[in-house]
């Protein structure tokens, strides 16, 4: 290490090249460097004797280290090219102006000795006793200035080789330090994201709102290659910065009254209709958002009335770092947590909560074009994550054989099925049924890794959507979510990933992309964009927005081959008509905040109901004691539901042995209301509902329910 690296270094540190290597008998060994002695212990002789040869190795190419710098001469780490041409021309500059120096040192030398030489014989001449002082005085002044120069020339010539001795010991500094920097700013983007609610204050919510869409706009190196390439387009065209992935692109809004084809003169151009964009016809509501609420809002009064509030959040203190120190690299669904991490709803009817946007389906249901239709499946499957911004508290793990019912049939035309169909590893199937044309299906396993300063959520599993009418069968799969500074600062989310929407009917596709956050990035956060394209791959959408606000959607009239970027990528420029708001989220109820941050509709996902089967999350007795404050009590129940669970579970297994014992085949746990099939669009084995519970329900026959609470 430099002397620099070396006054940087831990508490401890040895320097090698002055150490005491020794041994003290077959297995210890003596490492010392002045008052600071360690005492080292091997297995066994073999490896004390390769420890012995390696530290003696270090020592010798320490010592040749510093030798080396000593010196300036040796194997130091190089600079790079642009630095050394830099720095033997500030050198040669340098010398140069040394040079000057000299030459004027000389002339002034020159030209004072003649100075002083006219003083002189000025003084020998009769002149008044004044004036002679006065001589005297510029003499002596003439003097101290060449005294001066002299001096000055000196330090330069000593600047010079002190500079030229010590030039490469600049160099490993000068690389040392940009090491230094790029470790800070590693450093600082890692507390940039401990503290983004504080990043956030600074850099100013309102400019979400003023943006018009979420792809960041005024791109102005873009706008030039694109103009030369669609010389007709207005002067008021926006551009936009295309996803840093897979394809990239650049999006061109266009007026269409103003709109003209002109298929010659873009390469390789593929051209719709504006016409097509019918803003009466069209299932697309217009971007005023106002006018979505009015047209919506009417069919989706709940009949009804359904309760507002809950009891507000109690501030409970707690020693997280005592309950999560045990718990880095464990499979988080066996941590047994209390109930301070979670929130009043299971994960049952997290999975329920999806359906918020219920009403982006009955609106897909209408329209008649497939690629039309694709972009509300994609506004829907961001929509699920609208609610998960602020709600960084953990569901309750669902018992085995727990199930979650949303009978909404009257209100918004559909009834939502969930059971916990395994445990290790947690899986849930969910089955929603809608009158008004549609049903949704899926089973999700949840994968969880905690890793000391964040905590990854992977969904595993396909979602499958099917439209009645037409027969288009949807098929995506959810992004990660990481919740970040679980030990230290304010805990956030994010998602980040990407989502591919098959139509497995049409072979349309939309490839969304969720961008992660970055401190340092331009973006706006929570960005997500995509396209829609058809089965021959004709981009007829372009979709933006956040996944925690808005989505949009723009009809594209001509797409070309832009030029390529400087990553190497081709961008595509998408000409587009102006964008239309399919999705916007809902506000958030009146002192959210102290309710968990609860929508509107979770706040009624855990209102007790009658007639619901005895395994309803409802019912749950942990849940109920935390949603009404009773922390402590429903700890007690948690550990007891746990610890029922558990030995329901060893009672199986001693079934299984003793069945494996007999030869006998164990089908082990069989979901009550699902079964498994494999998928004939994925070939994927999945749950799906076999019916059966509403049939129960009317009925009020519950005597194939399992007792888990």
């Amino acid at each position: 290490r430099t002397q620099a690296e070396m006054a940087h270094t831990c508490r401890g540190t040895i320097n090698l090249s002055t150490a005491h290597i020794d041994t003290e008998d077959s297995c210890n060994i003596v490492l010392s460097n002045g008052g600071r002695t360690y005492h080292l212990k091997a297995n066994s002789e073999v490896e004390r004797q390769r420890w012995v040869t390696a530290l003696e190795l270090a020592k010798a190419k320490a010592i040749r280290m510093r030798n080396n710098q000593s010196d300036d001469s040796g194997d130091e780490e190089p600079a790079s090219q642009s630095d050394k041409s830099e720095l033997h021309g500030t050198l040669k500059t340098l010398s140069s102006k040394l040079e000057d120096l000299s030459t004027c040192n000389d002339l002034i030398a020159k030209h004072g000795a003649a100075l002083q030489r006219s003083l002189s014989e000025l003084e020998n001449l009769k002149l008044p006793a004044e004036s002679g002082e006065k001589i005297k005085a510029v003499n002596e002044r003439a003097t101290l200035f060449r005294i001066t120069s002299n001096a000055m020339i000196n330090a330069c010539r000593d600047f010079l080789d002190l500079a030229e001795t010590h030039s490469r010991k600049w160099q490993r500094a000068l690389q040392y330090e940009r090491e230094q920097r790029i470790r800070l700013e590693e450093t600082i983007e890692q507390l940039a994201k401990q503290h983004n609610s504080l990043e956030r204050a600074c850099r100013g919510a309102p400019g979400l709102s003023s943006s018009s869409t979420g792809i960041t706009s005024t791109a102005k190196g873009h706008v030039q290659s694109a103009k030369g390439e669609a010389s007709d387009e207005d002067e008021e065209t926006e551009y936009f910065d295309a996803m840093e992935d897979a394809p990239a692109f650049i999006t061109v809004t266009a007026d269409p009254k103003h709109h003209r084809r002109s298929g010659s003169n873009l390469s390789g151009a593929s051209e719709g209709h504006p016409e097509d964009w019918n803003l009466e016809d069209s299932v697309f509501e217009s971007s005023n958002q106002s006018s979505y609420n009015e047209s919506t809002c009417k069919d989706l009064l709940p009949k009804k009335r359904r309760r507002t509030r809950i009891p507000d959040k109690p501030n409970y203190s707690l020693n997280l770092w005592s309950i999560m120190k045990n718990c880095i690299g464990k499979e988080l669904s066996k941590i047994p947590m209390p109930v301070n991490f979670n929130e009043p709803l299971s994960m049952l009817q997290r999975l329920t909560e999806d359906l918020e946007y219920h009403e982006l389906l009955d609106k897909a249901v209408k329209c008649e074009s497939s690629t039309e239709q694709m972009c509300f499946v994609a506004a829907f499957s961001v929509s699920s994550y609208s609610t998960t911004v602020h709600r960084t508290a953990k569901p309750f793990n669902p018992l085995l054989g727990e199930t979650y019912e949303l009978d909404r049939l009257e209100e918004f035309g559909f009834r939502s099925l969930c059971e916990q169909v395994s445990h290790h590893p947690p899986a849930a199937a969910h089955h929603v049924y809608s009158k008004r044309g549609w049903t949704l299906w899926q089973e999700i396993t949840i994968a969880s890794k905690f890793r000391g300063k964040y905590l990854s959520i992977m969904p595993l599993g396909a979602i499958h959507l099917e439209f009645h009418s037409s027969g288009n069968h949807y098929v995506w799969r959810k992004v990660t979510s990481t919740v970040h500074n679980i030990i230290v600062g304010k805990l956030w989310i994010d998602q980040s990933g990407e989502i591919e929407i098959v139509n497995h009917k049409s072979k349309d596709k939309c490839q969304l992309k969720f961008t992660p956050y970055s401190y340092f990035s331009r973006d706006v956060p929570r960005k997500v964009t995509g396209v829609v394209s058809d089965a021959d791959g004709k981009a007829h959408y372009v979709m933006s927005g956040t996944w925690d606000e808005k989505m949009e959607c723009s009809k594209i009239v001509q797409s070309s081959h832009g030029s390529t970027s400087t990553e190497g990528k081709q961008k595509t420029v998408y000409q587009t008509l102006s964008p239309k708001v399919l999705w916007k989220k809902y506000p958030l109820p009146e002192n959210a905040e102290n309710m968990y941050f609860f929508s509107d509709l979770a706040l009624t996902l855990n209102e007790p109901e009658e007639r619901v089967a005895p395994t309803d999350s409802r019912l749950r007795p942990d849940q109920r004691l935390m949603e009404s404050g009773r922390w402590d009590e429903a700890n007690v129940e948690k550990q007891r539901l746990e610890e029922k669970q558990r030995a329901v579970r060893r009672r199986r297994e001693a079934e299984a042995v003793e069945a494996l014992e007999e030869g006998e085949d164990y089908e082990g746990y069989i979901p009550l209301w699902f079964e498994r099939k494999v998928d004939a669009v994925t070939g994927e084995l999945i749950c799906v509902y076999k019916g059966g519970y509403w049939e129960a329900k009317d009925k009020q026959d519950w005597s194939t329910c399992p007792d888990i609470f």
